[in-house]
């Protein structure tokens, strides 16, 4: 199949890249600029002036969109939070309006979204697709984040399914590399109570995911992208340790020294959400490599 990717050099695009070239389909990426990308046809697009580069759109079978402005990068400003969302609804809007023009939409569309639809902090909620969204900042962004991509399916004519991820674990970016960070020159610590819940999931495992919700037509929806046991962040920080063999000798990181560095933000280390992957169990047959949270620290760090 021909599949088309926003957003693809970021963490997520790079591994879902590598492993769809290895099942034999052919990736083009939309870009902010031109990049050389092995085998990948790399077209560019702006959207402040509604432009996508001619061919970019032909013959699309799947669109996966993984384009958005990283949720924890800078302090929530109204500014900011309109660019948090703006960059995952905007992109999506351009590109229904240009599938229009040419008239022939892609067969399905798998959209990138998160847990956040659930909102960053539910305390020791049991959480499965079928809750409802949340009611904070990242519970907004979600929800619209998901309304256009169902806006997509309908206005297309074709298959959504919507991953909903968790906390990746990647040694490339993302989490991980801030939670061992001070853990590698001993000074590693639980953030908070240490009792928020962390609904993870390891890189490689995410990117099969989308994979398979590429390939498997049945797919359709919202699935929870999360391994199949959440653990507590001082749990989290504890095997970390183990892995990395290095002692955990400080107090917890205080709650209100984080809320005065990060503000608003700090609900994205001091909340927990223990999300359940149920869909993924019940209605599908994928595999997780890395089910454990030792065994994928061990991978990724060890």
């Amino acid at each position: 199949m021909n599949i088309l990717i926003t957003g693809g050099t970021g963490l997520v695009g790079q591994e879902l890249t590598k492993q769809l070239l290895s099942n034999g389909h052919t990736v083009s990426i939309l870009s902010r600029s031109k990049k050389d990308i092995p085998n990948v046809a790399v077209y560019t697009w702006n959207l402040e002036k509604d432009e996508i580069e001619d061919g970019a759109l032909q013959n699309v079978d799947v669109l996966v969109h993984l384009a958005g402005a990283g949720i924890a990068d800078e302090r929530w400003t109204n500014e900011r939070k309109k660019i948090i969302i703006d960059s995952r609804v905007e992109p999506i809007k351009l590109l229904m309006s240009k599938f229009k023009q040419i008239e022939k939409a892609p067969k399905s569309f798998v959209s990138a979204s998160a847990i956040g639809f659930y909102g960053g902090d539910r305390g020791e909620e049991r959480l499965t697709e079928e809750s409802l969204v949340g009611k904070d900042f990242l519970a907004k962004c979600t929800f619209e984040w998901e309304a256009i991509a169902d806006t997509f399916g309908k206005e297309m004519n074709c298959r959504v399914a919507k991953i909903r991820i968790g906390v990746v674990l990647s040694e490339d970016g993302g989490a991980l590399p801030k939670l061992i960070q001070p853990i590698k020159f001993g000074a590693g610590t639980a953030l908070g109570s240490g009792k928020q819940w962390m609904s993870w999931i390891h890189n490689h495992d995410l990117a099969a995911l989308f994979v398979k919700a590429i390939e498997d037509k049945t797919m359709t929806d919202a699935y929870n992208a999360t391994a199949p046991q959440p653990i507590r962040n001082e749990e989290m920080t504890k095997v970390a340790a183990e892995v990395l063999n290095r002692p955990l000798i400080l107090p917890n990181a205080p709650e209100f020294a984080l809320k005065l560095v990060f503000g608003e933000m700090a609900v994205v280390i001091l909340g927990g959400t223990y999300v359940e992957n149920k869909r993924i169990v019940e209605t599908t047959n994928f595999t997780y490599k890395f089910p454990e949270i030792e065994g994928a620290l061990k991978d990724l760090i060890g």
